[in-house]
């Protein structure tokens, strides 16, 4: 979109980071839709690692974050940083919350016994609290998955989102390399540390307001972001040909291939996220911003993919608590649940598409005129 002169013009984008992160996006929905037939057993995905999709997230946010803001500090201060991050991303906060909300008492089931319970008023109460992304204490669950933001699932990453930014903008950004460096390598052994010697031999969690989940939440926030800042600050971008369809050829492998190890050897799955979160996700950032687009349609899907990836992850869970609910309820079994996943995931591509055009793009250019006016 357009921008005013005072937010200053777009930099060049990375196209292939774009449909990267619209990749990993559709890739979560799908983990989504077929996590329902695993009965909360992480021993039976299908697609066993579309969790990963959000520590990809956190990276790729890192490197576009340091791309975007590292040389505009001596123009920018504080306050303007975290406008720009919050025009960026509230709007849609509050669409997934509201889609939430609305669809909420369509889900009671065995699975969320407490929306049986839960008066309108709670519900309202949740949603405003919702609104402002701070995080609902576990007695204020309630769907009984004690989860931060219960309307809207995924809410919990965009809070430490949130918090990675605020790390950035008040210290990481003033950083040199060595010192960055050293921040990237205590945060990769805090998470090792987590995935291996942990007591779930991987990174699903961070969305409760508990020690437990937030040890998770930081440590699967802090090492990629700041890799993410790492990276884009080193300019260490490896030139492929094909880089779109190479690297989203390897997220899907990593995100689709088995589980390591069992029960009794977490820590094999434990080895195998480390190496993708570590290695294998920044070597795809750098392969995909180093790359570059040949051809219109490659450039479309691109476009397409990178546009609908923010309101398709922030949107979609409403639709699975839902497609739980029906489940769960009626019994269904895998074979006749998989079709409705699939129109699940056409209605999710839908709505992400027209909250994109409808309200987001509308309501950030507002709000971009709204806050710089003045300035302009």
């Amino acid at each position: 979109m357009a921008e005013t002169q005072v937010y200053q013009a777009s930099k060049k984008h990375y196209p292939i980071l774009d449909g990267l992160r619209g990749v990993a996006a559709v890739m979560v929905v799908c983990f989504h839709i077929f996590e329902t037939f695993a009965d909360g057993n992480r021993f039976k995905q299908v697609i066993n690692h579309g969790y990963l999709a959000v520590d990809f997230f956190f990276l790729l946010s890192g490197f576009v974050v340091a791309y975007a803001y590292d040389d505009r500090w001596g123009k920018m201060t504080q306050w303007d940083f975290y406008k720009r991050r919050l025009v960026r991303l509230q709007p849609m906060v509050i669409m997934g919350t509201i889609i939430g909300a609305a669809l909420f008492y369509l889900q009671a089931c065995d699975a969320f016994a407490p929306i049986a319970l839960t008066p309108v008023w709670k519900m309202l109460l949740v949603m405003l609290v919702g609104f402002t992304l701070i995080p609902i204490l576990p007695s204020m669950d309630i769907r009984g998955w004690a989860e931060m933001h219960p309307l809207d699932g995924p809410c919990w990453s965009l809070f430490f989102e949130y918090v990675a930014n605020i790390l950035y903008a008040l210290f990481v950004r003033k950083f040199s390399k060595t010192a960055l460096s050293i921040l990237v390598f205590l945060s990769a052994c805090f998470l090792v540390q987590y995935l291996i010697m942990g007591p779930q031999g991987d990174v699903i969690g961070g969305w409760s307001v508990d020690p437990t989940q937030l040890h998770i939440g930081f440590a699967r926030m802090l090492y990629p972001f700041f890799a993410g800042l790492l990276l884009c600050r080193m300019g260490k971008l490896i030139h492929v040909r094909g880089a779109f369809w190479l690297c989203s050829f390897m997220l899907a492998i990593i995100f689709i291939l088995p589980r390591a190890g069992d029960e009794q050897h977490l820590w094999m799955n434990g080895i195998y996220e480390s190496v993708c979160i570590i290695v294998l996700f920044p070597l795809i950032v750098a392969i995909g911003a180093g790359g570059e687009i040949k051809g219109k349609r490659s450039a479309a899907i691109c476009k397409f993919l990178g546009d609908i990836s923010y309101p398709l992850y922030i949107t979609h869970y409403p639709l699975i608590y839902t497609y739980v609910a029906w489940i769960s309820n009626n019994k269904v079994p895998v074979n006749n649940g998989l079709p409705i996943g699939g129109l699940l995931l056409v209605v999710a591509l839908t709505i992400a598409y027209a909250c994109l055009k409808l309200y987001d793009e509308p309501v950030r250019e507002w709000l971009r005129k709204k806050l710089w006016a003045k300035q302009a």
